[in-house]
This record gives structure tokens, sequence and C-alpha cells, in this order.
């Protein structure tokens, strides 16, 4: 068993920030079939399957600086080990749109994965979903409580479309293939115009001449 655990902060005030952005790709993972959201471990869990996979899914509700007492809490009582777990969370250090797969490693200042690393340490697996950075670090807190902007919806849709169509590759473990799916729906592949290339007209090949008109053209 697996448990998929999105990062962000409970209630309507804070749905669209961008720092809810985890919570959003578990949200669009739930319409896979899975159970409807139920409070427990002081978080909201769905349960499902994703291919032979059994996926429990959780929305930690102790807000994002204190995640970590809600997953500690779910992990043990599911007996399983920080490889058991997938974090998705908004990362500041990625362009918007931007995804990267990580284990392990340091918190990099982030409340939520600070709290993780208290409750159940830093051996957990991560999806770095990229939000941007407001361009200094005063301005950092504001930012990532703000909704994302209407410019931004297209790309945030692709993005949640894309973790959908590759989800299944992720619980198999193959990340590549699942990073590959975002990427598809990002930046899909042009379609071909079906158009060929006209293709020149042959020369008309010259009649042969005879050795009589030959030599009248010598002389004229």
């Amino acid at each position: 068993m697996q448990l998929f655990v999105g990062l962000g902060n409970p209630g309507e005030k804070y749905s669209r920030n961008r720092h809810n952005i985890g919570f959003m790709a578990l949200d669009r993972i739930a319409t896979l079939g899975f159970s409807g959201w139920k409070p427990k471990f002081q978080g909201l869990v769905a349960e499902g399957r994703i291919g032979r996979e059994k996926i429990t899914l959780l929305k930690p509700q102790t807000f994002m600086n204190l995640s970590g007492q809600s997953v500690g809490e779910a992990m043990r009582y599911y007996k399983l080990a920080p490889g058991d777990i997938t974090v998705f969370h908004d990362e500041l250090d990625l362009a918007p749109g931007k995804v990267r797969l990580k284990t392990g490693g340091g918190h990099a200042g982030h409340n939520g994965l600070r709290s993780m690393h208290q409750h159940i340490g830093p051996e957990y697996h991560r999806v770095r979903l990229g939000i941007g950075h407001p361009g200094h670090k005063d301005k950092v807190a504001r930012y990532v409580l703000q909704d994302f902007a209407k410019a931004e919806a297209p790309w945030l849709d692709d993005l949640l479309r894309g973790i959908e169509d590759g989800i299944g590759e992720l619980a198999m473990g193959e990340g590549p293939k699942f990073l590959n799916a975002i990427a598809l729906r990002l930046n899909p592949p042009r379609p071909s115009s079906g158009k060929k290339k006209p293709v020149a007209a042959a020369k008309p090949a010259e009649e042969p001449r005879s050795p009589l008109q030959r030599l009248q053209d010598k002389f004229s």
C-alpha cells in the first residue's frame, strides 16, 4: 500500500492559493474512482486503487506547518515506511508548470516539509510542483498565499490533467513515464499539416535527332 499526501491549508479561503497546489493534485487523483473524502488522521482521507496498487490519499487539515502530525499518524496506523509515502507540494525553485521528483534531502525552508521531516524523517518521495518565485525572499509568504492568477489557469489545468494521465506510472514506480505524461499535456506535439511537398514537374525529354538533322544544324 502507498500513501499519497497533498500539502496545503484547509478551508475555502485557501483553496486556490499557490501553496495549495498539493491539495489540487490529490483532488484530481481522487476523481479516478476513489471513495469520498472522510475525516481521519487529523486530515481528509480517500481510498482506492490505481492499477494493482492500493492507494490512500491524505490531505492534512492541520494547516501547513503541522502537516507532519497528520502524516505521522497515518504512517503508524498503516505500518508504513517513509519510502511508502509520496508528497505533492508547491516548489518555489521551479518555474510554473515544471515538475521534478525527489527522494530525501532537505526541506529548503518549506514549512510543510519541515514538519514532515520532524515527524517521519526525510526519506519520503516528493513530487515538486513548480509555482515560480516572486523574486525576493521577503515576498514569498505573501506570494504563496495568493490565488493563482487567471492567466495561469491554462498551464495549471494542463499540469493537473497530466498528473491524472500519469499517476498510474508513478504508482508503479515509473517516475520518468509519469513526468513524460505531464510534459505531453503541457507541450503536446505539433500536428503535422498533412500536406506533401509538391513534386517538381519533370522536364520533357528531348526527341532524338537523326544524323541528317544534326548535319543540317552544323551548317545552319
